[in-house]
């Protein structure tokens, strides 16, 4: 860069924009999670796979695993449950997205701004993001447990039915009654312990990683911030942020999904120390790691997705093409639609009426 050459203006991964065009990212969120879900219960699947844990109970479904490698599993699931089952569970993931999004985003700019606050020079340092980020993170995922439990739950029933174990759950509206009703509202945060660790270190390795990437290649290449910039930036985030939060996903995912007494207390782990011990003791370190290959490219194909459906939507609602957007939105609507979906759609078109003073301000 030759000297006295303006400096680019690189923005922080999942901030850049929101101000500016709040509901677009709301939307776009969704949609990015929609097309994603495949390798999000693939990953979930590889998780549960020769838990050593269930030897305890006599379970013999850690011997009679059928599913070996990240595209055997999907394959497995096509062949002996149906395509669309790879879907199943994507409903609460939704909703998982939409209050792990917003608390979020709320918790981050509210740190941003009254909390840490910008330097004299108007500059907002790295470590303030990281740190702002991590807290927004863990804000975010303690609020969406309840969804992101019912989630981890609907992804395993499949797996149970052909191991001719009887369903728990009828659907999501059953799905969140029983559980409450078996382990009350604490039932509910079954898992948040890890599930908020993993968050934080999924945002420090995502936020940091992408920056810092983003900045060397706009700084030190010929690159510009552009498309390209953005999905090699994704591409070494997602693969820090999956190393830092795999083995957290793998211990949620666990507790999240053992079986429980009739109060509600799990038969398999006390704690997630506990369940971390156990597992490195008879499945070996790497069990921390399974499923990390699916959860890394659902991370970088999300982002991919993500910034696709952003600039659509920020295009059509610049334009006030709202209709038109609206459709684009409906593809991330959960299926079987219901009471929780319009109650989102309600929620969504709320906020686009709330910041439509930004779009003309443009």
């Amino acid at each position: 860069m030759a000297p006295g050459e303006q400096v680019p203006s690189v923005g922080l991964r999942g901030y850049r924009g929101r101000a500016r065009y709040p509901a677009a990212p709301a939307w776009a969120s969704p949609a990015s999670r929609r097309a994603t879900f495949p390798l999000d219960l693939t990953k979930t699947r590889l998780q549960m796979q020769g838990e050593a844990a269930l030897a305890r109970l006599g379970d013999s479904a850690r011997e009679s695993a059928p599913y070996r490698g990240m595209v055997r599993t999907a394959l497995g699931i096509v062949q002996e449950e149906g395509f669309l089952k790879l879907w199943q569970g994507v409903t609460p993931a939704i909703y998982r997205h939409v209050v792990y999004s917003g608390g979020r985003m709320v918790t981050y700019e509210h740190l941003r701004e009254v909390v840490f606050g910008k330097s004299e020079d108007k500059h907002y340092p790295l470590w303030k993001s990281v740190i702002g980020g991590m807290m927004a993170g863990v804000v975010g995922q303690f609020l969406a447990n309840p969804t992101d439990l019912v989630k981890v739950q609907m992804q395993m029933e499949g797996k149970r039915k052909l191991e001719g174990k009887p369903l728990r759950f009828r659907g999501v509206h059953h799905a969140f009654a029983k559980i409450l009703s078996e382990g009350g509202i604490r039932g509910l945060w079954a898992g948040w312990v890890p599930n908020i660790q993993r968050a934080a270190l999924v945002n420090m390795g995502d936020l940091t990683t992408y920056d810092t990437v983003k900045h060397y290649l706009v700084l030190n290449t010929p690159l510009e911030d552009n498309i390209t910039t953005h999905g090699l930036s994704s591409l070494c985030s997602g693969l820090v942020a999956s190393i830092l939060g795999t083995p957290a996903d793998v211990i949620k995912s666990r507790i999240m999904n053992q079986p429980r007494d009739k109060q509600g207390r799990g038969l398999l782990y006390k704690s997630s120390t506990d369940c971390l011990i156990q597992a490195v003791q008879g499945e070996g370190f790497m069990s921390l790691y399974k499923g990390f290959l699916p959860s890394w490219l659902r991370m970088v194909t999300s982002g991919f997705s993500f910034v696709f459906v952003f600039f659509v939507l920020k295009l059509l609602l610049i334009c006030k093409y709202f209709p038109l957007s609206l459709l684009v939105f409906s593809m991330a609507l959960p299926p079987n639609h219901n009471s929780f979906s319009f109650l989102y759609l309600f929620f969504l078109f709320s906020f686009y009426l709330s910041s439509e003073s930004c779009y003309l301000s443009w």
